[in-house]
């Protein structure tokens, strides 16, 4: 993509992930951000769009060639179930709704492994839901990542992720064959498949699992 491009959650570790490889392109496009606070990152090429996503339907639309959404939150950093699904559904499908809107073709959304909208586990059902309302949104293609465990420097501190990367670590060795999409993966991996998938000729709905190496 060499137009105008929209990113949700440039923020977050995927986000910010994405941010840096697309703006490091010379010839790579120029980033529109959504979210509530702007990417400690300047360029001639990123403009930030102070966002509510609860009203982003009342936002004039920005003509665009893709989209990318690296939302995504803890149900305890969020502070309950309802306010989880707020952002990990509600400011997905508003955000894609808008890109739609703006002229996008190609929406990369970076999900998680055993999303399915008919699971009994209440975080990979919102994926699930996420994934189908996206699907549905009219894109000529939707390029999906399904990684397990995402490795990187957050922002905020989540103890229990910190636990959780070095247990993925031991656990490395074992996750072999079919079990090598629970392997835990950087985040600047997803990001950059996703950039990539961006520019494939691929129609329809993609979905991509990952065998990460963790760094």
């Amino acid at each position: 993509m060499t137009g105008r491009v929209l990113l949700a959650g440039a923020t977050g570790l995927v986000g910010s992930a994405l941010l840096r490889q697309l703006l490091a392109d010379p010839a790579g496009p120029e980033v529109v951000a959504f979210g509530r606070r702007a990417p400690p990152i300047q360029s001639p090429r990123l403009r930030f769009q102070a966002t509510d996503f609860a009203t982003l339907e009342a936002q004039a639309p920005i003509a665009a060639d893709a989209a990318y959404c690296a939302l995504g939150t803890t149900i305890r950093s969020a502070g309950s179930p309802a306010a989880f699904a707020a952002v990990d559904l509600d400011a997905v499908v508003a955000f894609a709704r808008h890109a739609r809107r703006c002229g996008a073709t190609h929406f990369m959304l970076v999900s998680a492994l055993g999303a399915d909208p008919a699971s009994r586990v209440f975080y990979s059902r919102i994926k699930g839901e996420a994934e189908k309302a996206v699907a549905a949104a009219g894109f000529d293609a939707v390029h999906i990542a399904q990684p397990s465990f995402l490795l990187g420097d957050r922002t905020e501190s989540r103890p229990g992720e910190w636990i959780g990367k070095h247990i993925a670590h031991l656990l490395r060795p074992l996750l072999l064959g079919p079990l090598r999409p629970y392997r835990a993966v950087p985040a600047v991996e997803v990001a950059a498949a996703l950039i990539v998938a961006a520019a494939s000729a691929a129609r329809g709905v993609v979905r991509q699992r990952f065998g990460g190496i963790p760094a």
